[in-house]
């Protein structure tokens, strides 16, 4: 957690304190940022060499009693055996005890309208030691109260008592994924730590970057630019030129811009980077950067210099790392990837089958997390040679080696997401449907039901009920994904305008044909005004449009298509209904 103890941990981070938080100009250096939240460890033992607990020196029976926490001496006394028992080795369950009982110790000999730091202090341990239990729920209660217990305008201490307590719950909240809640409290911490150490206090640009990644995290992408530009400017100011807190800040600001689209500044961004790291000898870093080249390279479909990028990372990793290492078969997938792009099958075939060999035997040390992003962008590989199975297969273990990991709802989301996609694919409707209603019900928990990722499964779920004939739960569907898509994407996005025509589809299906003329009239404007004509799409609405508007024009009230007909072109038909020919019913995937 930044600007504690020491500014520069990754996050999401949860520690039992050591000390009672104070002001510290130590610096670490940052880790290289992932998109991925981390799981939190476990309270590490001190370094100090372990030794038992110390036996109480009164009868426990009397130290455990209601009456005995009136006693000033024993909060302190609960908590130092808390620590002791965690750095003993004998685990967090048997210190929760005494923190609960040191906390409530503290509260009790508090004096009147007077601010605890000594209470906040025993909050914070409490609510670390039920994080480490995974009982992240009860911590969240503990935060609360611990961040209403200092007084920020009475000094630095009690302000950063109030920042670590905000910080602390922010990462609480990440692990329950819960990001919108998460980033509220890194905010009000930065805020207080801005007021407190001044904006220009490289404690601020290490929080500025944690914010940052958080705001990666939830896809913030614009917010996560403005924050890391001020780290970087922070960094610059109060370090040596090439530092390697600047490397990693230019690693961060070049994956947001990637994320934006903002390829060339990405490929700047990351050679200066490289440069620092290479100035400051770290060899497998370096190699870690060239990776990231490299996909900036294949996103502007410069291949010959993205191999080149590969193929020195790939050597690196190999000599410093071991032939079976995750590193490696990251390297495999990216180059299975380009291979497939450039149409080179059979060596995107082979590096595909040499990275599952590495995942299928980790060498130790390798995390869940690894292993399953690593899956994910193998199974996009199959996907994308129409291979949905075995893409299915892939997302499934993923999906399975991190579904007990605190942190990862979004990530899993995701993977639900592409497994409706390829249960769609196969024509597995009702599975598709199930996948994308769980996806959504996470990111909807999450705070991501605002992004425009949310709006995409929300408009992949319609499609998935229309197949089924759910054709209302479609429409409510496509009409919060439009709303979703157009606050975030802006009206002339293709993801917008996807939603637009399937929604239109969906309406003339209901009988509702003057809401699809409405919508089909204002993709056609769009188009002309803003989009230009040449666009296939246009010649379609516009047919579509002239028979809605032939068919309103009648006398007799339209009745509604079937669904039957609308969803599968060639299904039967009437004599008089032979001519019309919607294909794909207008739905856009």
């Amino acid at each position: 957690m930044p600007g504690l103890v020491s500014p520069g941990g990754p996050p999401p981070r949860i520690t039992v304190p050591e000390t009672p938080p104070q002001r510290s100009d130590s610096a670490k250096t940052p880790p290289s940022p992932s998109p991925l939240p981390k799981k939190p460890p476990s309270p590490s033992p001190s370094s100090r060499s372990k030794k038992k607990t110390p036996e109480t020196p009164t009868n426990s029976n009397t130290l455990l009693s209601e009456a005995s926490l009136d006693n000033p001496d024993l909060g302190p006394f609960l908590l130092k055996v808390a620590r002791d028992t965690i750095a003993s080795g004998d685990g967090p369950a048997k210190a929760l005890d005494y923190a609960i009982r040191a906390s409530k110790s503290f509260e009790r000999c508090a004096v009147e309208n007077e601010p605890s730091l000594d209470l906040a202090m025993s909050l914070h341990v409490l609510a670390a030691i039920y994080c480490s239990l995974s009982r992240f729920e009860e911590a969240v209660p503990v935060l609360e109260r611990a961040i209403l217990v200092p007084d920020v305008e009475r000094g630095a201490d009690h302000a950063l008592a109030a920042f670590s307590g905000y910080m602390q719950l922010g990462d609480t909240f990440s692990m329950l994924g819960q990001v919108d809640k998460s980033i509220s409290c890194y905010d009000q911490g930065l805020q207080i730590q801005i007021q407190t150490l001044g904006e220009t206090d490289p404690r601020v640009g290490e929080t500025c970057r944690y914010l940052a990644e958080a705001n990666v995290q939830a896809m913030q992408f614009d917010k996560a630019d403005e924050l890391c530009n001020k780290t970087l400017e922070i960094h610059r100011a109060h370090s040596e030129p090439a530092s390697l807190e600047e490397a990693a800040d230019r690693r961060l600001m070049a994956l947001i811009c990637e994320a934006k689209g903002d390829y060339e500044p990405a490929l700047e961004h990351l050679v200066l980077a490289s440069m620092a790291m290479i100035a400051n000898g770290q060899d497998t870093e370096v190699a870690s950067i060239d990776v990231s080249i490299g996909n900036i390279y294949m996103s502007l479909c410069r291949f010959d210099e993205a191999i080149f990028s590969y193929q020195k990372a790939l050597t690196v990793f190999k000599s410093s790392k071991g032939e079976n290492h995750p590193s490696v078969a990251s390297v495999f997938v990216r180059l299975a990837d380009l291979y497939h792009r450039t149409g080179k099958l059979r060596e995107s075939k082979s590096y595909c089958e040499n990275a599952l060999r590495i995942y299928s035997k980790p060498v130790p040390g390798t995390t869940a997390e690894e292993i399953a992003g690593g899956l994910t962008e193998v199974s996009a590989i199959f996907e994308s040679v129409d291979d949905p199975e075995e893409a299915l297969k892939l997302l499934q273990k993923a999906m399975k080696l991190l579904e007990d990991k605190p942190g990862q709802q979004s990530t899993i989301a995701g993977i639900e997401a592409r497994m409706g996609v390829m249960y769609y694919m196969v024509g597995k409707y009702d599975e598709a449907r199930s996948a994308f209603e769980s996806a959504v019900l996470k990111l909807r928990t999450s705070g991501e039901r605002k992004s425009a990722f949310f709006g995409v499964v929300l408009n992949q779920m319609g499609l998935a009920c229309v197949q089924l004939f759910k054709i209302d739960e479609a429409a409510e569907l496509f009409e919060e994904a439009r709303g979703i898509l157009e606050q975030e994407c802006g009206h002339c996005h293709q993801d917008t305008l996807g939603v637009y025509s399937n929604l239109a589809a969906t309406y003339d299906a209901m009988g509702r044909v003057g809401d699809a003329i409405e919508i089909l009239e204002y993709v056609l404007k769009l188009r002309e005004e803003k989009l230009g004509i040449a666009n296939p799409d246009f010649e379609d609405e516009k047919r579509r449009l002239a028979e809605l508007l032939k068919e309103a024009g009648k006398t007799r009230d339209r009745k509604a298509k079937s669904l039957e007909n609308l969803i599968d072109p060639n299904s039967k038909r009437t004599k008089k209904e032979s001519t019309k020919r919607w294909p794909g019913l207008g739905f856009r995937i």
